[in-house]
């Protein structure tokens, strides 16, 4: 079993795309399901898609409630009841004029994104975990996210919520 996971961006839009993997299967889907008063966004799991990755854990959803005019709003995994304002949820780095920005999984850890307006990266201390990068013009596909080893697979809605969230924050200028 390899421990590096491609998934391949389709869509421009950090509001509304979807990932699939290298075998044609949708793992992620990630759009608008209602608009009143403000968006709401959702970040789906396919079932089809993480039934061939045992080792995934964590909520199938993310929801991202956004603020009036698109501002920052809440995050809410799966069912659970608990709220996490997108401001608390990814923090800025820890020193001034940094981009990386920091966000807690619901093991209670911390991970960090360095951020960059054509890669990311996800990191746990000195690990990368994964990898978001702009695809060649040449590409079908408007981006790659590589995914490496089953940490990164165990925590993959929360990695796909927070790099969600990135790109939302440089699209909307949170």
């Amino acid at each position: 079993m390899s421990n590096v996971y491609a998934l391949r961006q389709y869509g421009d839009d950090p509001l509304r795309h979807h990932f699939i993997d290298h075998e044609g299967r949708a793992a992620f889907t990630i759009g608008e399901i209602d608009r009143t008063p403000n968006p709401l966004i959702r970040i789906a799991r396919e079932a089809a898609w993480s039934q061939q990755h045992p080792n995934i854990m964590g909520p199938d959803n993310a929801y991202l409630y956004l603020g009036p005019e698109s501002s920052s709003g809440y995050v809410v995994y799966g069912g659970n009841r608990t709220h996490i304002a997108m401001n608390f949820f990814l923090r800025p780095g820890k020193r001034e004029g940094s981009l990386s920005r920091y966000f807690r999984c619901q093991n209670g850890k911390d991970y960090k994104w360095k951020i960059g307006s054509h890669r990311m990266e996800c990191l746990d201390g000195r690990t990368t975990l994964a990898t978001w990068e702009v695809s060649s013009p040449d590409q079908e596909h408007y981006a790659t996210l590589i995914i490496k080893n089953n940490t990164g697979m165990a925590l993959v809605t929360e990695i796909l919520t927070s790099l969600t969230l990135n790109r939302m924050a440089l699209a909307l200028g949170w």
